[in-house]
Order: C-alpha cells, then structure tokens, then sequence
C-alpha cells in the first residue's frame, strides 16, 4: 500500500470533474499522455510473456517500428488540429491507439535490450562447477545463519587454474561452517567462517553454477527474484583443509550505505536479541529481528513463525519497510522542515516553506528507501512521491488516474520485471482504488477523534474489500481476521514503533522502548492466529477467475449505490469455488514435485490422495515440506490421506512435520524407527509386503520391506534396505501402473525379482536418485518402463543420476526425465506415454535452461 496516505495527493473527481480541470489549460490531445503512459505499461507486461528472447536486432527494429507509429499518431492529431473536420473523432480515437501502439513497441524493445545486455553477462556454463579463486567486494550485508554465512559478491577478478576468466559483476556465495559437504565428508557446523563486514575485498575460492530454483506449479520463482537482484551465479565458499582459504585483503569505501545498514542491524541484534536467554525469554530475539527489519529492511532477520504469525494476520506488509512507513516518514519530514524554515525570514523569501519541506520530504523519504535496501516496494513509494512532489511544484493539479497512471509507468520504466511481482499489484491496486472511493475526503463526521477513526476504519474496509481476491489470486489465501488485525497493527506500528526503532538510530535505547512496544502487539496478533479459521484457503484458481474476482472487489470498494455493487457477487463467484479437476474413478495422477535432492510424490484418484516421501531438510528453518509441499497441496486443494515415508533419511523425511501439521487426518506410515522424532507427532504404522488398499478403482500394494527386515542382527541393515516400495494400478484392460521404489539398491532390487514381485510398470521412481548402487539391469528388465523419473537436485554433490546409470536406461529404450530439467513432472494413467514439466509450461526467458547431456 504504498503511498496511500501520501500528503496532499490529488483528491477525486468532483461532482464537477476532476478536481481543478477548469484552471487547467486544455490540451489538444488530452488523452495521447495517458495512451503513451499505458502503452509503456502494456509493452513491458508483453514483453515478459516472450519464453526466449529475439536478437538485438529485431528489438533494435522493434523501436523503430515504434518511432514511426508515434509519429503517426502526432501526424494524425496535428490533421485533427489545422481543421480537417471529416472524421475528426476517428482521427482523435486513431491519434490515441498510435500512440499508445508506439509506447507498446518502445517499452517491449528497450525491455528485450536491457534483457539481451544482461543475459550476456551471465555465467559461462563451462564455468560451472569449477573452483575459482575470485576477489571481489562484498556488495551487501552478509546473512548468518547456524550453517555459515551467505555473501553477495561484486567481482573484480576471478582465476581458473592461474589463468583469468569472466564472471558475472554480482554473485552470491554461502560461506558453511567447516569445509563443504563433498560426497562422504561431514559438515563441521562448529568451525563457522569468519566475521565479514559489507564493502570489504575478500579472496576466496568458489565454486559456482547458474541460479536454478525450484520449479512447481504456484512456486516461488528463485530465478525472477535473481534476474531481479543482479544475482547472475549462486554457490559456495571452498573452505576445505584441502582449498586454500579465504582471505580478507581490505576494508573499503565502496557500498557505504550498506556499511551503514549492517552496523545499525548488528547494534540492534547486539542490544535485543544476542544476549538473550533463549531458554529463559525465546521471543527476545525474535523481536530483535522485527525492530531490525523495521529500521535497515532486512526482512531476513525475522524468524520465519513470525512471518508464519504475521502472514496470518494479514499484517506482514507492516514488519518491514513498507510504502506506509516511508510515506509517513516523508510527512514528518516535511512537517519539520516546514516548521524550522518559517523561522528564516530570508530562506523564505529565496524558497517558500511549503516548496521546501515537500522537497525535502521527498529527499529524506529517499535517503530512508535507500538505507533500507532499496527494495521495488521503496522505489515505488518514492517514485509515487516525487511525481505528486513535481506536479505540486510545478502548479499542476492533475485527475487522479492520469497522476496513478504516471506513477505506474514510472516504477515500470525504471524496472520492467517489477510486474512479475506481487508488492507491484497489491500497491497500486490499494492505491488506485483508495483514489477512486476517496473515503477519507468523502467523509463527513469531521476532523475530530471520532471523525479520524471512522475515516481510518472506512479506508481499511475499501483496501480489504480490494484486496481480499487480488490476495486470493496472488497467495491462494486470505486472512480473516486481517480487518481486525490491522485495525489496531496499522497504527500502532507506523504511530508508536517504527519511530521509536528509527530513533534508536540516533539514541539506542529506544530501540528496548520499541522491542517492548512490540510484545503486547505479537501476543495479540499471535491469539488472533490461533483462533479457529484465522485464514483461509483455497486452490489456485485460473488466471481469468481471478481477474474477475479483482474487478469484483474493486466493484464493491466504490462509492456507488449498492444496486451497482451487487452486481460484483457474481464475479466473485467462479474463484471462491474454484475446484481443480481431479482422475476420473479408476484412474490416478502422479506428481513428483521439484524438491531438489530428495523424494516427495503426490499420488492422486478421484477422492483420494497419497503422498510417497516428503523431501528433505534444508536448514533448521527451512525445508521442502515447508518450502514446497505445504504450498503446493494448499494450491491444489488436496486433503491427504496416507503420507508414507519410504524410509528414514532426511532428504525422505525433512518436510514430514511440516506436512503433518497442515494435514492432521493423514495417516502416518513408513520405514521409520519407534524412536524416530515423527513418531511424537503422529504414530508411524510400518509398511510391509502384502499390505493392499483400492480407492476409487485404483490399487495399492506394497511390495518390500518383509516383515522381519528390521530385526536386530549383528550388522543392521542400512535405512535405503528397508525403504518402501509401492505399486500402484488403474483400472482398466491396460492397466498403467507406477512404481515408487525409494532408495533400494541391487540387493533389494534382486530379491524382489527373485521372489517374482509384480514389477511391471509404465513408470518407474529411479531407485536412489539414479545412484550407481541401484537400477540393476535385473530390475529394469523385469519392470520394463516407459518412463523414468528421477528426483535429484540440480549439480547436486553426489552426482545423481550417475552417467552410467542414464546409458542403462537409454539402452532400453527408456525415456529419462530428470526433476533438475523439468521442475515439476505430471503422469496420469490416462496418458502413460507422456509426462508434462513445469518448466516447460509458462517458460519465461530469465528462467535457467541447462545444456543438453552428451550422450
């Protein structure tokens, strides 16, 4: 919501138009700026449908071709003007469409140039996986977690065997605590890498590859958020006893103004949170990691239960910098300087008070953007500023749209992609339709206490109306209790905290004043998550269900009869009902999820689902489950019956309690031990041979382990011995059939051939994601697959799939999809020979395609 509240924006039309059209002067072609200024918007939102970019030289043409549409349009519109009357409306309505056409083509051009430069600076893909000494400054404040350290690199030079090569200008490494995770060497988490401090020159070797993020349907897209930052390679710090170290070369001037935010950051943390008793007071720090996000942006320091908590109470816009803290800091700003101006007869005689404090509150307000970080939310609320700021400097007093139109092509020129971003419509759509209702100008209770809360209660109201199905539509959820949250959080934390944790900038115990001023608000929000249906959700809806859903919410924001504004409900209809389709009876839909390293397959029926695995654990606050799985069954709208997981390793398991705790009907077995830290969250039944169901025509049988596996003996078996094998059939005379067979290597793969297992498959789950100890040539003959599927993370350190593996599979004529090519893989029953990948589906140009395998 940024700028919502910005000082003396232009009100709504009044009863006689626009609010001072009658001082204005008319234009001869009042509509061209706002033609060009959509078309801006349009080029740039076309542009980044293009799965693959052209060549230079047909954007270069492209701009062109735009030059002369342009100038078609003044052509046209001079005609209109020396008194050519035939057709003066056409010509008028034809001035407007060139012109807009012109904008279109001009901002898809410069779009696809900006887009071409940047590619060429990517990563090398001969680059990847190689150690290279690099010496670079680190561009932004390091991010620590229990693992190490991950830095953002500004690269001045970069070694490869002695001999130099070319990097991208920026890079983001992890730093881990003690050597990396090479394939069979532990993790030393208590040898953490040294302190590192923004703008020093460093020299390290690392180790790299191109950003390459998860890709399921409704996801996060990783590869946008890095176009978006200038991240163009990701990796890690080779800090082995076996590399040459890392080495600290100098501190420098350069990126002060980080320099800046992570000492205010580190003096914060040190005050609140470092020296807390996690044991005695476990909020402490957490609040610490609010009250820094407040002051520096840096929205990683709150614990990701906050974020949960925050989220579901609709209030997360406010626990960092948001367009609502800059714009009321712009306000106090101004109000300061206004008030010491007028006490200089002569500096207002050079420059009016009121010029300078809106001067200088656009100046401050940026400042304080740039310190926290300069995210897209900051750029726009400034940008929207300095636009009101330049229009009331230059006397002008424009209709609202033409000023929230202006605003949206500036934040677009300046930064195309920020309309593949959720912050971008949330924004402007609050601000357009707070504009248009006008609920504070429209009030009539006066301008008392009484008067001031109804206007906020009233503007809170139209933004949840507006908001609640564009949030639908971007998050598949919605806060119910959010209207109530935010009635109380809006306030208390632009009002009261954020200006007690900005002065702590200036006297630091004020940043304790606002840590306290922040306990009583996450209690609070903290019994509203709690309550029974705080949020709600629901699966993703297609694209044109939610748009009328938007246009429906707006609809009932408006300051129109309730006559008119009933005729929204019918819009809101199709994406509050939304049901995916489901497997006709007897047929089944599986879905392998881009996990990375690891296992997690959803297998769906008519009225059933199963989930085989869970993925695994990334962190101690982050995991597939967590990450992915829970989004993705939200997305979907499945209620899970069975989750079975295969066995007990981690890259099997690391999402399980995050999924138990969004499902708490699905029941809980597998190859786990009675001792297995799930076994408190929900009692696991062990998978056994012979075990058998049907749902809804489809079978399920499980074919390994035997009963008896398990038992102790003098060497026990390894966890992959013991994992789960399913087998599951459709209905029908063909009866195509998947086998998920977790991490069984040759040993178990023979005894299920030698104890005549009904193996034969269409689909096949690659044993032990396509290590070398598994997919025999026994198990392969006697599953005969048309399709295998292997879930392995991208560049992983164990190399899977194992390229000999591969040549298995492709001697028999088996068609490999691998999860780190695909994203996502979609099979059905109904289409045995064909497997759909996510990223294949929607492709976008900024997203990663790696190089073809040499067979």
């Amino acid at each position: 919501m940024s700028a919502i509240s910005a000082p003396n924006a232009p009100t709504s039309p009044g009863p006689e138009g626009p609010l001072g059209a009658g001082d204005l002067p008319q234009p001869a072609a009042p509509w061209r700026l706002p033609a060009l200024l959509l078309g801006v918007v349009a080029g740039a939102a076309l542009q980044l449908q293009q799965p693959s970019l052209w060549s230079e030289a047909a954007y270069a043409a492209l701009l062109c071709a735009a030059l002369g549409v342009g100038w078609g349009g003044l052509a046209v519109g001079s005609a209109r003007r020396s008194g050519v009357a035939r057709g003066a409306r056409w010509r008028a309505a034809a001035s407007v469409a060139l012109v807009l056409g012109a904008g279109a083509l001009a901002m898809a051009a410069v779009s696809g140039l900006r887009a071409s430069a940047y590619l060429q600076q990517g990563l090398a893909p001969a680059l990847e996986g190689q150690d290279i000494r690099v010496t670079g400054v680190v561009a932004a404040m390091p991010q620590a977690n229990e693992a190490g350290t991950r830095l953002r690199l500004e690269v001045q030079s970069a070694l490869l065997k002695g001999a130099p090569v070319q990097l991208p200008p920026q890079i983001e490494v992890a730093w881990y605590g003690g050597a990396f995770r090479d394939a069979g060497e532990p993790v030393d988490l208590q040898r953490q890498p040294a302190p590192v401090r923004a703008g020093e020159r460093w020299e390290m070797t690392v180790r790299l590859k191109a950003p390459h993020g998860l890709r399921n349907p409704h996801g996060f897209d990783f590869e946008l958020w890095t176009w978006e930052q200038g991240v163009q390679a990701t990796g890690y710090v080779r800090a082995g006893p076996k590399d040459e170290p890392p080495r600290r070369q100098a501190a420098t001037w350069q990126h002060p103004v980080e320099q800046a935010r992570q000492a205010v950051r580190d003096a914060i943390l040190d005050r609140l949170g470092r020296g807390a008793d996690e044991a005695s007071d476990p909020g402490r720090a957490r609040i610490a990691g609010v009250v820094a996000a407040l002051v520096t942006g840096d929205q990683r320091a709150i614990d990701r239960a906050d974020w949960d908590i925050f989220r579901a109470t609709g209030v997360a816009h406010l626990m960092s910098i948001s367009g609502l803290h800059i714009t009321l800091f712009a306000w106090v700003a101004a109000a300061v300087v206004r008030a010491l101006w007028r006490r200089s007869t002569r500096l207002c005689l050079r420059v009016p008070a009121p010029s300078a404090a809106l001067l200088a509150g656009v100046a401050l307000a940026s400042a304080y953007a740039l310190f926290s970080g300069w995210g897209v939310p900051a750029q726009r609320t400034v940008i929207m500023l300095a636009i009101v700021a330049l229009l009331q400097w230059r006397g002008r007093r424009w209709p609202w749209p033409q000023v929230w139109l202006l605003a949206c092509a500036a934040v677009v020129l300046a930064d195309p992609w920020a309309l593949a971003q959720a912050g971008f419509w949330l924004s402007f759509v609050a601000v357009g339709v707070l504009f248009a209702t006008n609920p504070i100008a429209g009030s009539a209770r006066g301008k008392g206490a009484s008067g001031r809360f109804y206007a906020l209660l009233q503007e809170q109201w139209v933004v949840t109306l507006a908001l609640t199905p564009l949030s639908l539509l971007l998050f598949g959820q919605i806060s119910v209790v959010g209207f109530v949250a935010n009635l109380v959080a809006i306030p208390w934390v632009t009002l009261v905290v954020t200006p007690l944790a900005l002065g702590g900038v200036l006297w630091g115990p004020l940043w304790s004043l606002a840590a306290w001023s922040l306990q009583p608000l996450t209690v609070w929000l903290q019994w509203l998550a709690q309550w029974p249906g705080a949020v709600l959700f629901l699966p993703a809806a297609p694209l044109w269900a939610g748009v009328a859903a938007v246009a429906g919410g707006a609809l009932l924001a408006m300051r129109w009869p309730w006559r008119l504004r009933l005729l929204a409900l019918p819009l809101l209809v199709p994406v509050f009902w939304w049901q995916p389709a489901r497997p006709a009876a007897g047929q089944f839909e599986l879905l392998a999820a881009d996990i990375g390293q690891g296992n997690a397959v959803l297998v769906r029926t008519a009225t059933h689902t199963l989930l085989y695995d869970a993925g695994p654990r990334f962190s101690r606050e982050s995991d597939a489950g967590h990450r992915v799985l829970v989004p993705l069954l939200r997305a979907l709208g499945e209620r899970v019956d069975v989750l079975m997981l295969s066995h007990r390793d981690a890259d099997h398991t690391g999402g399980a309690a995050a999924v138990l705790a969004q499902q708490p009907q699905a029941e809980l077995t597998g190859s786990i031990e009675a001792e297995h830290v799930l076994q408190a969250l929900r009692p696991a039944r062990p998978c056994l041979a012979g075990q058998r169901w049907e749902w809804d025509g489809v079978a399920f049988e499980v074919l390994h382990p035997l009963a008896g596996d398990d038992a102790p003996a003098p060497r026990p078996p390894r966890p992959n011995a013991l994992s789960c094998v399913l087998r599951v059939v459709a209905a029908g005379p063909q009866a195509p059939s998947a086998l998920l067979v977790g991490d069984i290597e040759a040993p178990q793969e023979q005894a299920l051939v030698a104890r005549g297992a009904a193996l034969q498959a269409d689909l096949l789950l690659v044993p032990h994601h396509g290590s070398k100890t598994s997919s025999s040539p026994a198990l392969l003959e006697a599953v005969q697959p048309r399709t295998a599927l292997v879930q392995a993370g991208y560049r992983n350190r164990f190399g899977h799939p194992a390229p000999d593996i591969l040549q298995r599979y492709r001697e028999r004529n088996i068609r490999v999809v691998e999860s780190a090519r695909c994203g996502a893989a979609t099979w059905a029953s109904t289409a045995p020979d064909a497997v759909a990948c996510e990223r294949d589906t929607g492709r976008r140009y900024w997203q990663h395609s790696m190089v073809p395998r040499s067979d």
